[in-house]
């Protein structure tokens, strides 16, 4: 399995001015967007950090995920939430050849911890033999920062401070992830089943 990022956060949505204002960096300087491609790379490191814990993707982008098999011939989780459409299910065969199935065949059935495409009739389109199936899917809360949850939102803020407050101490004894984002994201983790058991 393989989950490819295809579009990136736009600059536009990154919340850098609230930023500066949760830093209170100094303002009313002529050099004051000096640090902004600085603090553009906290809050993206910040943003990738939260989402790869808790896989709940913030802002809203394309991905493509490759698989080799369904999980489930009727219901495939997908690797990533909130999704908010399917593009596209390309089936592969061995040679690369590509066939492009139709949404009859499919859909998606949305949930907050682990959207899933489902079949619409007995199974998921079938594999090809030493092929893949490749899945377009847009994933996010949405296009803008305002539509991040404020829990998370704050998280980020909070993680982004962090990493910027301590970017020149490489020490092992600094926390990668501090006990208050911790506690904000935690709600917004997976939890997964197996065997009767929890992780």
């Amino acid at each position: 399995m393989m989950l490819i990022e295809k579009t990136t956060v736009p600059q536009s949505a990154l919340p850098v001015a609230e930023f500066k204002d949760h830093m209170r960096l100094g303002s009313g300087f002529a050099d004051d967007n000096a640090q902004d491609p600085v603090l553009e790379t906290y809050l993206r490191a910040a943003m990738a950090a939260i989402e790869a814990r808790t896989g709940k993707i913030l802002i809203a982008r394309e991905f493509e995920w490759t698989l080799t098999r369904w999980r489930d011939s009727h219901r495939q989780p997908l690797p990533v939430a909130p999704v908010g459409a399917i593009i596209g299910v390309t089936l592969v065969d061995r040679d690369g050849n590509e066939t492009l199935t139709g949404p009859d065949a499919w859909v998606l059935e949305p949930d907050s911890q682990r959207p899933g495409l489902t079949a619409t009739g007995a199974c998921l389109p079938a594999i090809p033999a030493y092929g893949a199936v490749q899945i377009g899917l847009l994933a996010g809360f949405g296009p803008e920062w305002d539509d991040l949850p404020a829990d998370l939102a704050q998280a980020v803020m909070l993680l982004a401070a962090h990493f910027y407050e301590y970017r020149h101490d490489v020490s092992r004894g600094t926390p990668a992830m501090p006990f208050g984002v911790t506690a904000l994201v935690e709600r917004y983790r997976a939890v997964r089943l197996f065997m009767g058991g929890q992780s």
